[in-house]
């Protein structure tokens, strides 16, 4: 339901958009700088930022004339601690030793549970080493820098600015028949159509387990099918490999740009570092920067005769012209391979120097919930027509200053169309394929109008269903929540106050993966999640099989797995819950599971709140309430 059109002016908002980076940035230097205090300190890990005591495992060269340097624990049968650094992080890695000041930049190529692998362009000197998350200075320029264009622009990009800001409606044309394949469902392929059939925006809602991407990537197919070429983005690297790879697998041709070391290594044969290294002007470039090379060095040595009056000078510029012709050589070869392309995929973080003035005839953002509304305004700059695909009932970005998020940073360009437009700019899918029945209709109840139907495939399905696990084993049920009010199981907090955790239902959650394991299930297949950092530690190093998954609800969010268990950590005498009252962040939590879902927490403590009151209602409902004092005897 349409519930504000309200026009935006242009230089306030964009005004108060730069504010917003401009507090963010304040708050990651601030942050880096408390790091640094902790630099000595035994819990400099506990931000989740930062790793220590790490040693050179294995390196190797990358492409682009990279190091990739694989670390692992000092004691090398260590695992990693839980940490925020994923693949595409931008890093600081430093020698860690008394007088060690040395450091380089890099990103974060790969990791695994007992070790991570930095991308750096120089090969650093050192035995012992830390690596630290980094403030990435350049996505913010790159945002003031597109918001800067789209304030002065006229044009296309100017009348798409207007209707972005609410001074004008958007605008459908009559929807052009499309042959979809059979295997879509009605609102998937009411979605395409829709999409399909903007003159300038369109939104695609996709609650979880309803097949959003496949639905966008069918969508970018009709769309090349008929010519057009589209610009594919997303604010992760990771969101965007799973783009390009559901992209290739129905043969259309897409090419990722990025970072080498941010590109999934099974997808880099698709990369424009890959492509242009593949070109034939490679070869001519490559000779040419030899040359240039050897004349430089021919230049610099001294011999016994004197070179004639200009002969080194004239030699320098020799080379400098042979790397001029270099150069547009390789660029010649980007812009073939970018114009051979059907889909170019990127981050929204795009880089200009490659992309010059192009534009695309669409520009598709997935996961755009997940971006702050500057970072959405990079790739726009640069198209015909815009779809958004998300689901702003699920966690919006990620902010670090407090102020930033409180006057409205964290909300989403998508979610603020949809509170401008409603159902006038979206379509939202509602089959799920994920999850049983009982474990949806809580979410589809408090986010989705009850709007949300489980496929047959998913609708009954449980554990005992999968062949290994026992048919008559108890903990079958679909749905569980254990209630510790009255144990006095009461959270800690960490002694850097950083973070709280709560051990007793720590041990709790890990006898339920114990009873999971017992019936037959694979530790690949369980997840436990829960939102504290310090919780997350706690039960990684308690964990009994490294293939469990632990993590924040952050770190799952996308993620699915057969069975999940959340530890909810609030229990106090104040009926306190801090963040947990997000209901988006709880919405992604407990909509991870296929066919089992335990949550364990302290009503008395969480039951003040109207959506754990709902939720504890609901529980009850379906008879799915337990005490932990029965799992006590």
């Amino acid at each position: 339901m349409k519930q504000s059109l309200k026009p935006l002016e242009a230089e306030a908002h964009f005004a108060q958009l730069a504010a917003w980076l401009e507090l963010e940035s304040i708050a990651e230097r601030q942050r880096l700088a408390q790091r640094r205090q902790r630099m000595a300190s035994a819990n400099a890990e506990a931000s989740g930022e930062t790793i220590v005591d790490l040693v050179i495992e294995d390196h190797q060269s990358g492409v682009g004339g990279l190091f990739l340097i694989t670390l692992v624990k000092r004691r090398r049968d260590q695992l990693l601690p839980w940490n925020r650094l994923r693949v595409g992080s931008p890093v600081m890695l430093s020698a860690q030793d008394e007088d060690g000041e040395d450091s380089w930049t890099g990103v974060i190529s790969e990791r695994s549970s007992r070790s991570i692998q930095v991308a750096v362009e120089e090969w650093p000197d050192g035995n012992l080493w830390r690596i630290d998350l980094t403030p990435d200075e350049q996505t913010r320029r790159r945002q003031l820098a597109a918001m800067g264009t789209v304030l002065q622009a006229r044009g296309r990009l100017g009348e798409m600015r207007r209707l972005l800001l609410h001074q004008r409606n958007p605008v459908f044309r009559v929807e052009r028949p499309l042959e979809l394949p059979e295997t879509l469902n009605e609102s998937q392929q009411e979605a395409i159509r829709f999409a399909y059939s903007a003159e300038d925006v369109a939104i695609i809602h996709g609650p979880p387990g309803t097949g959003k991407t496949t639905t966008v990537v069918e969508l970018i197919r009709q769309i090349v099918e008929r010519g057009e070429q589209v610009l594919a983005c997303a604010p992760s690297n990771t969101a965007v490999d799973n783009l390009l790879e559901r992209l290739v697998a129905r043969g259309v041709r897409a090419v990722r740009l990025g970072h080498p070391a941010r590109v999934s290594a099974a997808l880099r044969d698709h990369s424009l570092d890959a492509l242009v290294a593949g070109h034939p002007n490679l070869r001519v470039v490559r000779d040419l920067m030899r040359e240039a090379e050897n004349l430089v060095r021919k230049s610099s040595k001294y011999t016994r005769a004197k070179p004639p009056r200009g002969a080194r000078q004239q030699a320098r510029n020799e080379a400098r012209a042979l790397r001029l012709e270099a150069r547009e050589l390789e660029s010649q070869a980007v812009r073939h391979i970018l114009d051979r392309a059907e889909v170019v995929c990127a981050t929204t973080t795009l880089d200009d120097e490659l992309l010059g003035s192009r534009s695309f005839d669409w520009v598709v953002i997935d996961e755009a919930c997940q971006s702050t509304e500057p970072g959405s305004w990079v790739p726009i700059v640069r198209a015909q027509r815009l779809v958004l695909a998300g689901d702003h009932c699920q966690l919006p970005p990620t902010i670090l200053s407090e102020q930033a998020a409180r006057e409205g940073f964290a909300r989403s360009l998508l979610q603020r169309l949809v509170e401008a437009h409603g159902p006038t700019i979206t379509r939202r899918l509602d089959v799920q394929y994920r999850m049983h029945e009982q474990i949806m209709r809580f979410s589809s109840s408090e986010f989705y109008d009850d709007g949300l139907v489980a496929h047959e495939s998913v609708r009954a399905h449980r554990l005992s269903d999968l062949p290994h696990v026992r048919p008559d084993d108890p903990m079958d049920e679909p749905v569980e929540f254990i209630d510790t009010a009255g144990t006095d199981w009461f959270e800690e907090l960490e002694p850097d106050g950083e973070s709280k955790f709560n051990p007793n239902e720590g041990q709790l959650v890990l006898r339920k993966v114990d009873q999971l394991l017992a019936a037959g299930m694979a530790a690949a297949e369980i997840a436990v999640i829960a939102p504290y950092a310090a919780q997350v530690r706690w039960l990684r190093q308690r964990a009994p099989h490294p293939e469990l998954e632990v993590d924040t609800v952050d770190g799952f969010q996308g993620r699915e797995k057969e069975a999940v268990v959340i530890s909810l950590v609030r229990s106090n005498r104040e009926g306190e819950i801090g963040f947990l009252g997000d209901r988006r962040r709880m919405n992604v939590a407990i909509t991870r599971a296929r066919r089992k879902l335990i949550l364990i927490g302290d009503s008395s403590t969480l039951g003040g709140h109207p959506f754990f009151s709902d939720l504890l209602e609901y529980i009850e409902s379906i008879g799915a309430y337990r005490s932990a004092w029965n799992e006590l005897e």
